[in-house]
């Protein structure tokens, strides 16, 4: 086991990352920008070191800093946490090359992974089902009509190096193609400096279903189950919960050797996991491989009791997995919502700002990962969340009930957040009833926001 980790990131997953640390008898060591001096995870952490200011192409996205920071406190590993560096192949190279462990992928699987069209042909020689579209990136707009009058509309654009729905851009006729097919990649290339595209056959009201993949640097590979993931907005995940309510054992089965196959083909060690559009006649396509730990892999803990973080530093570690495929058991159900500091009523509009008040629900199978407190000051130079809140049940009702009232109790003052937002939506027949898609929610919002606006009674949140 390490001795010493650096923690290369913010907000909640760094004070998480430095909980397992704790856990494991591990020293953690936090970076961090000026913006996050005064944060639970530089509070809680063993060491703590400032990298740079606020914005985060100064400080969070400087790899000299962060290898130097590394240096000074004499690590063994680095954890990237997710967003920032954590799928950057580049980055776990550099780390490689200073002798230091990147805990996440192999780089070349990174790289193999982070490019979504190469990702598509490893899948496609893998014989994993993939969306039928380009089979190489598309640089000229009369390429694009050409393959889309091939497919037949409806297509989507999508970036390379995307990731957060940025680069996606959904066309159902010529017009609307070369207009973007143009924005597409203009967005991506502010993005993430690469304006490559692909072009795929844009599935209708899919659900979004991801598998929890574990894999050591052994051979071996196994996965934990899957995750819904379609309440969605702008491709952006609002709600995630475990197992999916229109799984069943056949179909995991199916998408588990699937996912399990993704991840051989790329030789993949680490936590990762293996994102699947599944169709309204349930077929299921692969879509991207994220190569680092989830936002929502909490669900999967709650279910499984399996602890994905200090799994993660273990395998990084060289150990071998404890655990194979048929001691892997599934218990009850979970529910994530992820509360962002985003005034809903005014087009999630980001509310950066300090927190007055702050008291959050508790009681049985209720879990809070969150950085925030009374007085912290939330900076307006990064993404919006501030914390999830996590429910398990024994069944799917029991964990809606729960969570519905662990929505009630939370109570977030000084900003406006996305927690009537969700209550809201929980209560809703058809979230009740499990029948939701990846439009839900943007199909919901064109139809009655001022109606939930109204009903809400807060101006958007707690404060």
């Amino acid at each position: 086991m390490f001795s010493r980790i650096l923690i290369a990131n913010r907000g909640e997953i760094a004070l998480r990352i430095v909980r397992a640390c704790r856990e494991l008898g591990v020293h953690s060591v936090v970076a961090y920008s000026q913006a996050d001096r005064h944060t639970l995870a530089v509070e809680m952490a063993d060491d703590a070191i400032c990298i740079g200011p606020a914005a985060s192409k100064e400080s969070y996205l400087k790899i000299d800093r962060l290898i130097a920071a590394a240096e000074l406190f004499d690590v063994d590993a680095i954890h990237p946490g997710y967003g920032f560096l954590a799928e950057n192949a580049h980055f776990a190279e550099v780390c490689e090359s200073c002798k230091i462990k990147f805990i996440g992928p192999r780089p070349a699987a990174i790289r193999a992974m982070g490019d979504k069209a190469e990702a598509r042909k490893t899948m496609m020689a893998a014989k994993v089902p993939v969306v039928p579209g380009s089979k190489d990136v598309i640089r000229e707009e009369k390429e694009a009509l050409k393959i889309a009058h091939e497919m037949g509309y409806p297509v989507i654009i999508k970036a390379v190096a995307g990731g957060g729905g940025k680069g996606m851009r959904v066309a159902h006729n010529d017009p609307s193609l070369i207009q973007s097919f143009h924005s597409a990649r203009r967005e991506a290339e502010m993005a993430f400096g690469n304006g490559d595209v692909y072009i795929e056959k844009y599935i209708d009201r899919p659900r979004h279903i991801e598998f929890q993949i574990l894999a050591d640097e052994h051979g071996n590979v196994i996965h934990l189950g899957e995750r819904d993931c379609s309440l969605q907005r702008r491709h952006q995940k609002l709600v995630e919960e475990a197992p999916s309510p229109i799984m069943d054992e056949k179909l995991r089965k199916r998408m588990g050797e699937a996912a399990i196959k993704a991840a051989k083909a790329v030789k993949y060690s680490s936590v990762g996991t293996i994102e699947f559009l599944l169709s309204a006649d349930r077929n299921f396509y692969f879509m991207e491989m994220n190569t680092r730990i989830q936002v929502e892999h909490p669900v999967t803990e709650m279910i499984t009791g399996i602890d994905l973080v200090k799994e993660q530093i273990r395998v990084a570690a060289g150990e071998k997995l404890r655990i194979g495929q048929s001691n892997v058991q599934f218990r009850g159900h979970a529910i994530e919502v992820r509360i962002n500091a985003e005034n809903w009523t005014k087009n999630f509009s980001p509310c950066p700002g300090k927190i007055t008040g702050y008291i959050t629900p508790g009681g049985p199978g209720v879990r809070i990962d969150s950085h925030a407190y009374t007085g912290y000051v939330i900076p307006p130079n990064y993404d919006s969340m501030i914390g999830k809140l996590i429910c398990h049940g024994s069944d799917r009702e029991e964990a809606l009930r729960r969570c519905r009232r662990a929505l009630d109790e939370f109570r977030i003052e000084g900003v406006s957040t996305t927690i009537d937002f969700a209550r809201l939506l929980l209560d809703r027949e058809d979230i009740v009833r499990g029948e939701y898609n990846t439009s839900y929610i943007e199909k919901m919002l064109e139809a009655g926001l001022p109606i939930l606006a109204e009903k809400a009674g807060h101006g958007g949140g707690k404060g």
